[in-house]
């Protein structure tokens, strides 16, 4: 028999090996492959990103999401659609008994077809096969993106290599739900942020930063780990073709929230130099993140860094986060609760509520029902929150 004091029971820990980003497990992209291993031996992709530029694309997107409501709702309700579509359904399993039927030998024994061995046993036989294995492109650093390379390059689509599913301290080599809500707003207020510098904090995989480049002058992306960097320093490279048109340029460095100073070890990785930290703090306007919080002292620590940083500007700036309020069952509270949501709304009113003579911070809502440009599910969860830091000084 094992003793369980008081104390254990009322503060229970639960572990879970890896997270999973719901971009990548629901991922519309039909292309998801795999490129490489990174430093810390985890398999990385490649994925495509569809913008929906036009009115056309905006229509189909949208056509498609109410078609797929309008089939839910009447399986739901038994209409006349669900019989028709259960019919079909019958009809094709007979077809398909029937051609199970049709493999048969005299003695009643099923026929299997062997996978053709070879690219020339198919064309001889006249087998016609998708493949559905993983492809993996090419392995190693050098010229690893020779093949999409050769595919050429478009305006419409970005190109994002992500990890699947990390231990939780590496989710930010994953793409998630509020970047990509992020992202819309950008391209959807797209005068509001022509020309600006923009500081990202907890960047990731990049994405939001490489959206918001397409239309800002300069993106620093920032984030914590030399294997991440690279990662997102990476996808800055395969999206020029999105961010170089229009003049824009995004620089990747690393930003510790848990440190009150820049590093600028020149020895080190993705440091700073001093004349980037000037014209951080001479020309940024905007501030980003979005979901970083999941974890109350890393939340602390943002925010902390958000008021070092934007009582160093010589402007006004003003800050966008987009977050998931994710809800979890606690043994606690024997109840669903989103405590790291709580958290961050508590410390957001701190904030707010803060009486400071050189710094004015107001805080408010952005009700997400703008366009959206990104295929994904856009959940009531997802919130985006704008907070106005005013100089009065």
């Amino acid at each position: 028999m094992v003793d369980v004091t008081e104390e254990e029971m009322d503060n229970p820990t639960f572990k879970s090996d890896t997270v999973l980003s719901d971009v990548h497990l629901h991922c519309p992209d039909q292309r998801h492959l795999m490129v490489r291993l990174n430093a810390v031996g985890q398999p990385v992709f490649l994925s495509y990103f569809k913008l929906l530029w036009n009115a056309e694309d905006l229509a189909s997107e949208k056509h498609g999401r109410e078609t797929a409501t309008e089939r839910e709702q009447q399986y739901r309700s038994g209409d006349e659609p669900y019989d028709t579509d259960r019919n079909n359904l019958k009809e094709e399993k007979e077809l398909k008994i029937e051609g199970v039927e049709a493999l048969l030998d005299d003695d009643g024994d099923l026929e299997v077809i062997r996978r053709p061995r070879s690219a020339s046993d198919i064309e001889a036989e006249g087998v016609l096969r998708d493949r559905v294995h993983p492809v993996i492109l090419m392995k190693g650093e050098e010229d690893a993106f020779e093949v999409e390379e050769q595919e050429g390059t478009c305006s419409d689509v970005v190109k994002i290599e992500h990890t699947m599913a990390t231990p939780l301290e590496d989710v930010g080599k994953q793409v998630w739900r509020a970047a990509f809500l992020l992202a819309d707003y950008i391209l959807f207020k797209r005068d509001t942020f022509n020309c600006c510098s923009v500081l990202e904090l907890g960047g990731g995989t990049g994405i939001t930063s490489i959206i918001m480049a397409t239309v800002a002058k300069r993106v620093y992306c920032t984030d914590v780990g030399e294997d991440l960097l690279a990662m997102c320093e990476k996808n800055v490279a395969l999206n020029k073709q999105l961010v170089e048109p229009g003049g824009g340029e995004v620089k990747v460095k690393t930003l510790d929230w848990l440190k009150d100073e820049f590093c600028t070890d020149p020895e080190a990785p993705y440091s700073w130099s001093e004349e980037e930290i000037a014209d951080l703090h001479d020309h940024c306007t905007v501030i980003m993140a979005a979901d970083v919080f999941y974890d109350d002292d890393l939340t602390d620590a943002l925010f902390r860094t958000l008021y070092r940083i934007t009582h160093n500007l010589r402007n006004s700036c003003t800050v966008y986060l987009a977050l998931e309020k994710r809800l979890n069952f606690t043994l606690r509270h024997m109840d669903v609760t989103c405590e790291a949501y709580s958290h961050f709304r508590n410390t957001l009113n701190d904030l707010e509520n803060l009486q400071d003579r050189k710094m004015k911070y107001t805080v408010e809502p952005i009700k997400p029902d703008f366009c959206q440009f990104l295929i994904y599910e856009r959940i009531e969860q997802l919130e985006l929150w704008k907070i106005i830091a005013e100089q009065l000084t």
